[in-house]
């Protein structure tokens, strides 16, 4: 089974950067794609964005797009979320799993807060 630990998260500004890291562990990573969603409080779980498992594709929720890249390094077992011009509404824990069917343990999370 793998693991997921997240990190990364903080309090910004509206408008501000953060880079969210993913760290796997276990087999089975470098095979599969990945992806990076979040939980707003009263809000269901969405998927933000999804990158396979080579990196030569990614794409990105509407909300995001143009602001956030997702990337990976399979020889860290890593993925990466970097977070630009960040809003608000983007305030949520986010959390890495399978970018599809995510069926891996979740791990804690790591929170971001956007303030205006």
């Amino acid at each position: 089974q793998v693991q997921l630990v997240e990190s990364g998260g903080g309090l910004v500004q509206t408008g501000g950067s953060l880079r969210l890291s993913c760290a796997a562990s276990g087999s089975g990573f470098t095979i599969t794609s990945m992806g990076w969603y979040r939980q707003a409080p009263g809000k269901q779980r969405e998927l933000v964005a999804r990158i396979t498992s080579i990196g030569g594709s990614t794409n990105y929720a509407d909300s995001v797009t143009g602001r956030f890249t997702i990337s990976r390094d399979n020889a860290k077992n890593t993925v990466y979320l970097q977070m630009n011009s960040l809003k608000p509404e983007d305030t949520a824990v986010y959390y890495c799993n399978k970018g599809f069917s995510p069926t891996w343990n979740w791990g804690q999370g790591t929170q971001v807060t956007v303030s205006s």
